[in-house]
């Protein structure tokens, strides 16, 4: 029976020999994918009327775009804000597709999202 000794020598040897070992040298994949992401600390809070700072809205995705930006984590890497949850009406639009609450998201997302990518 082979000891775990002898496996981790086996091992050393062929990376000694075989050198270093590399992934693809394109320079995709650099940092993990980064960005920020409302549900972890904001949760599915939707009550704009008595928290206002803090609700699932416009306003709290945009600050949080902008401070981003502005405290330097855009700057290494961060390029995400992730909508979530609870950003949509109780109902569909007459076509049937989803459609932003509208007191949350008065600009609507195709606003929020060329903010966001600006």
């Amino acid at each position: 029976m082979t000891s775990w000794k002898s496996c981790v020598w086996t091992v050393f040897v062929v990376v000694c020999i075989l050198g270093k070992i590399s992934g693809l040298d394109n320079g995709l994949a650099l940092t993990p994918p980064m960005g920020w992401l409302a549900w972890e600390r904001f949760r599915c809070n939707t009550d704009c009327k008595n928290d206002p700072d803090n609700c699932i809205s416009d306003r709290l995705f945009r600050t949080m775009t902008d401070i981003l930006v502005s405290e330097g984590y855009a700057a290494v890497g961060y390029e995400y804000i992730n909508v979530d949850d609870c950003w949509l009406e109780r109902e569909r639009d007459p076509r049937g597709r989803l459609v932003a609450d509208r007191e949350r998201f008065p600009y609507g997302m195709k606003s929020l999202s060329d903010y966001v990518s600006t």
